[in-house]
């Protein structure tokens, strides 16, 4: 038993760094399809904030309007919210020529799209508004326009200023004033209208006291004194879309408030960098000082920047692009660029200036993925600052899936932060999520930052001593000071990196013999407190590894219990562990470092198996160890091929060393690991051997592979490698022709102009092939292909009739009695197994047994007319060829053979006279012969009278 003292030693401190608290946040609910939280922002009323939300589609009490919209006012600590009366009149008609004329139209203006403040003073905007510029004509300009209130919601002005006698698409009658808007520092209001001047967008601005002294209820066409505005230019900059989403209205962040009169000619703002056609850049903008320099930086996002993918397709993930401000208008950009993580997110949608969360000097951000998330529901993504950008990772995401069932729920849509709604020293942020017309509310709560430090001693644990040592010391260990929270401390022993093979921890606690240890401390500022406690080695022979080293780590967090502070805090993610590691005394010198030298030969007792046989292999090998120290958990891996069966562990010879070996599988390769040791030492020499079958042996390959690696621990040698040939079969092909030659016309045949038994084609012609496994091994997925010419200089040659098989042949055919002619003779049903395809391809599924065969017959029919009217064939070379290709790796064997045919008799026309020479010819013959014979019979007569 060894004993050991564990001294632990901590220093733990409360910072005033916030994150946002996802438990106690305040939802808000407004009408259904109202879009409700399509714009969020905050509002200071005197007395406290509140927060102001928009529905551009809501229904109000206006008369006779439909979905006009709204701004509702909420209290941030209550869920109830009530609409605010910038507009409580309908359509407005008056009297133009005598004709009651309506000049206006507010249904679906989208009043709220827009909500900003600015202190007091609230501008709300609806960028859909329509009014006639002519009695006369059908169609209304969609100018938009604005509510603005300047003493806390208690009296209200319209600013209208694209409401001009300019009517139509080249002047501002398409201006959509309010699409975006918003507050300079010093409380002027700026209006974006996209619309103006063949879309080329329009930025206006004037003060709030200027636009409340212009206004004039009654009058429609205003002219506010000291209104700036961008004019129109040349035609190259139609569809540009200034003032779409405040582009130039950011900038104004980052001017003087003078910027509007240096600068009346919109004129493009370049930044150095190129950015991507068609992603949306500059669809949301935000202006903060994120390095930290006195100067506000620039945020533009693109949430629909694609990026090529993986599998070489563009996706579309969206972009961040951060500019940082050397200079009055001097932007750079940022190596720290951010990319969204999930394809069709929209990151970057939405951007949101958080000031300084965690209290690091550098002002965070809100980034909007109104699609993020697992189930599109929406994401919001925290990232901290730094003195170069921002940080390349989130540090908090806030999902929309907890209070959403319908998709999609626009959760990151709108953003508002930087503000501390309940006075408590945090800033806070609103998320809308219109699509399901609901605005978050996260206040931010304290994070504890600590720091520790923990001490083992000693820090080598040597096993032959056995005896127990107990550290003392004077004064106290570890000082916990300056923390009013209470604390749940954990020792855990063996557990950063556990060995892959022990199932026990190496290391207990004295006390509990226990692998942990829980410890609760209740501090107060200057506070001190320490624990001393002794850990212990379990015995050699209780677990293997003896390499890696023993982890003894610490970690701690808040106690929810004790804990008595009113928004409950939480510890900084990256700080409550501390690690601390123990070596075990080794067998390898004062350094404690092996430097094993491990050596493997191998051997087979056979070179060669074979299919079909069970195929037993003895395998033997030598392992050496002529390094330096002794080789700890060193293991022999053999990897078994899969035809290979493990049987058992060769026991027939004394100098075999006998093994402890397991049978694993890791990823379909089975192992067989046997133990050389732990330590294998130095100079150590051992042979030992293995029993195997091969049963399983496949004709597809030509050798068997076993491989053998040494290991230890993580380390592996050299792979060693026996092969064995695989010994597979030697297959043959045999055909014969029958008849072997044919004679043309052929007897009892004659030309028919109906074709309809197989006789009328021509004589028959049978090819036979007998395929033979000569052993010594059985085979399967043999091909016998046989090809046949089927026309021969543009006439048919050979008509196929029909196949039969004997034995396990697998054809299939497309050629075969293509006229469905009658055959003459019917096969019984057992024999014909198949038809054959000509060019074909003929499956043997295997030939189990050495001297084996099967039998393939073809018969076909001649076409005899071929023969007889097209000259040039009376001498004809057929062929029919037969060839075995036998599995991959096999051998291959062709057979040809061939049938002639001859023409033996050929129809000619013979001359009249020549056949009449032949008659007179052969009478003459006659009557030479009939007088010969009369000579002979008169002479017999006259020899029998004398």
């Amino acid at each position: 038993t060894f004993l050991r003292s564990l001294r632990v030693a901590l220093l733990l401190r409360l910072c005033a760094a916030f994150n946002l608290d996802e438990q106690q946040r305040v939802v808000f609910s407004g009408q259904r399809g109202s879009y409700f939280g399509y714009s969020v922002e905050f509002f200071n009323n005197s007395s406290s904030f509140s927060i102001l939300i928009g529905a551009p589609k809501a229904n109000t009490s206006q008369p006779d309007i439909v979905e006009g919209g709204a701004v509702y006012l909420c209290p941030w600590s209550q869920t109830n919210c009530s609409i605010v009366n910038f507009d409580t009149e309908g359509d407005r008609y008056f009297y133009i020529n005598d004709v009651n004329t309506q000049v206006e139209f507010k249904s679906r203006q989208w009043f709220g799209a827009t909500v900003r403040s600015h202190g007091n003073r609230i501008l709300a905007c609806a960028p859909r508004y329509y009014w006639r510029t002519e009695h006369n004509t059908p169609f209304a300009d969609v100018t938009g326009t604005c509510f603005l209130s300047v003493d806390s919601l208690e009296t209200f002005v319209e600013f209208a200023p694209c409401r001009t006698e300019r009517h139509g698409p080249a002047g501002q009658g398409y201006c959509q004033g309010g699409f975006s808007a918003d507050f300079t520092k010093d409380g002027r209001v700026v209006l974006g209208g996209p619309g103006s001047f063949y879309w080329q967008g329009q930025l206006i601005s004037a003060t709030t006291e200027e636009i409340v002294k212009a206004y004039y209820p009654s009058y429609f066409l205003l002219s506010v004194d000291g209104q700036i505005q961008t004019r129109q230019v040349e035609g190259s900059y139609d569809d540009s879309y200034l003032g779409e989403l405040l582009w130039a209205v950011s900038f104004l962040v980052l001017l003087l408030t003078n910027f509007f009169h240096l600068k009346s000619r919109w004129s493009n703002f370049h930044v150095s960098n190129v950015f991507q056609m068609g992603s949306y850049f500059g669809y949301a903008v935000a202006a903060t000082d994120i390095n930290n320099d006195g100067l506000d930086d620039l945020l533009v996002g693109a949430p629909m920047f694609m990026r090529q993918g993986s599998s070489g397709r563009l996706e579309e993930l969206g972009k961040v692009y951060v500019y940082l401000q050397k200079g009055p208008l001097l932007l750079e950009p940022s190596q720290s660029h951010l990319m969204g993580k999930q394809a069709y997110g929209r990151f970057g949608s939405s951007l949101a200036p958080l000031g300084d969360l965690n209290q690091d000097g550098f002002n965070d951000v809100a980034i909007g993925c109104p699609y993020g998330g697992d189930d599109q529901q929406g994401l919001v993504l925290i990232y901290n600052g730094r003195s170069g950008g921002l940080m390349d990772t989130p540090t908090q995401t806030l999902s929309g899936q907890w209070a959403f069932s319908s998709f999609p729920a626009n959760f990151g849509f709108a953003l508002r932060g930087n503000t501390d709604l309940d006075h408590n020293g945090y800033p806070d942020l609103i998320v809308g999520a219109f699509g399901v017309d609901k605005a978050v509310l996260y206040r931010a709560r304290p994070i504890v930052s600590v720091s520790a430090s923990l001490t083992v001693q000693p820090t080598l644990f040597n096993q032959e001593e056995k005896t127990c040592e107990l550290l003392t010391g004077t004064g106290p260990i570890c000082a916990l000071c300056f923390v009013c929270e209470a604390f749940v401390v954990e020792l855990q022993l063996d557990s950063v990196k556990p060995s892959q093979k022990e199932s026990v921890r190496r290391t207990l606690f004295l006390d509990s013999q226990q692998p942990s240890l829980l410890k609760n401390f209740s501090l107060s500022d200057g506070g001190r407190s320490c624990h001393d406690t002794q850990i212990y080695l379990r015995a050699e022979d209780e677990f293997r590894d003896k390499l890696s080293p023993i982890y003894v780590s610490l970690n701690f967090s808040l106690d929810p219990q004790a804990t008595s502070a009113p928004s409950f805090p939480c510890l900084h993610l990256s700080l409550p562990f501390a690690c601390f590691q123990v070596q075990i005394q080794l067998d390898c010198g004062e350094d404690n470092i092996c430097v094993p030298d491990l050596k493997l030969a191998v051997y087979g007792d056979r070179s060669e198996v074979y299919l079909g046989e069970e195929n037993a292999v003895t395998l033997t090998f030598n392992a050496r160890n002529e390094g330096e120290g002794g080789a700890y958990e060193a293991e022999l891996y053999v990897a078994l091929p899969s035809e290979a069966d493990y049987s058992g562990i060769l026991r027939n010879n004394g100098n075999f060393t006998q093994l402890t070996c397991s049978y694993e599988a890791e990823n379909q390769t089975r192992y067989l690991v046997c133990d050389l040791g732990n330590p294998m030492k130095s100079g150590t020499s051992l042979w030992a051997g293995f029993r195997f079958t091969v049963p399983r042996l496949r004709d597809t390959y030509k050798t068997v592979m076993f491989e053998l690696q040494i290991r230890r621990g993580e380390a592996a040698f050299p792979k060693h490698h026996l092969i064995i040939v695989a010994v597979v079969t030697g297959p043959s092909c045999l055909s014969v022709s029958h008849p072997d030659k044919l004679f043309f016309p052929p007897p009892n045949w004659s030309l028919s102009q109906s074709l309809r038994e197989e006789q009328d084609i021509g004589p028959e012609l049978q090819q036979i092939y007998e395929l033979v496994n000569n052993g010594p091994s059985a085979f399967s997925q043999a091909t016998l292909e046989v090809r046949c010419p089927l026309r021969a200089q543009g006439h048919p040659l050979l008509y196929p009739v029909e196949v039969v098989t004997e034995g396990p042949l697998s054809c299939s055919s497309k050629h075969l009695n293509t006229l469905k002619l009658k055959v003459r003779t019917l096969r019984r049903a057992s024999e014909i197994r198949s038809l054959l395809i000509i060019y074909p391809f003929i499956q043997l599924y295997s030939l189990k047994t050495s001297r084996s065969s099967v039998i393939l017959k073809v018969r076909s029919r001649v076409w005899a007319e071929t023969f007889i009217e097209v000259s040039g064939l009376a001498r004809v070379h057929g062929a029919l060829a037969g060839g075995l290709r036998a599995p991959s790796r096999l051998p291959m064997e062709r057979n040809h053979n061939r049938c002639h045919w001859h023409q033996h008799f050929l129809l000619f026309f013979v001359p009249v006279w020549i056949i009449i020479l032949a008659v007179l010819a052969g009478l003459l013959l006659l009557a030479l012969l009939i007088y010969l014979l009369y000579k002979v019979k008169r002479l017999n007569a006259s020899a029998s009278d004398g």
